[in-house]
C-alpha cells in the first residue's frame, strides 16, 4: 500500500511543480495563461507531496533501501509527468489532481491506528 503512495505522491508532486512553470502552464491551458497567484501554492504543494513520498518510502523499506526506492519513484514520476505533458496535456490537470487525492487519501488511511 505504501508503494502506491510513494509513486502517486511523486507523480502529483512533479505535476504540481510543472504547472507552476509558465511554459508548462501554457502547454496545458493555452497560450498566454500563467499560474499567476497559484504559483507559490503549486510549488508548496508539489514540494510537500515529494516530501510525503520520501517519508512513505522510508517507512515502507527502511532507511537503507528507502532512499533508493524514493529515487526510483522520483524517476518514474518525472518520466510519467513528461509523458503526460507531451501526450495528453488536456487531461493533465485531472490526472494530477487524481494522483494527489489518491496520495493524500492513502497517507491518511495508513496513518490511522490499527
Amino acid at each position: 500500500m505504501l508503494l502506491g503512495l510513494v509513486f502517486a505522491a511523486s507523480l502529483a508532486g512533479f505535476c504540481a511543480l510543472s504547472l507552476a512553470m509558465d511554459r508548462h502552464c501554457e502547454d496545458v491551458y493555452g497560450r498566454g495563461r500563467t499560474p499567476g497567484a497559484w504559483r507559490r501554492w503549486l510549488q508548496l504543494g508539489g514540494t510537500a507531496l515529494l516530501v510525503l513520498s520520501l517519508v512513505a518510502s522510508l517507512e515502507a523499506a527502511g532507511a537503507s533501501v528507502g532512499w533508493v526506492l524514493w529515487l526510483g519513484a522520483l524517476t518514474a514520476g518525472a518520466l510519467a509527468t513528461v509523458g503526460l505533458l507531451s501526450g495528453v496535456p488536456q487531461r493533465f490537470p485531472r490526472i494530477a489532481a487524481g494522483a494527489a487525492v489518491l496520495a493524500i487519501g492513502q497517507a491518511l488511511f495508513c496513518a490511522l491506528p490499527a
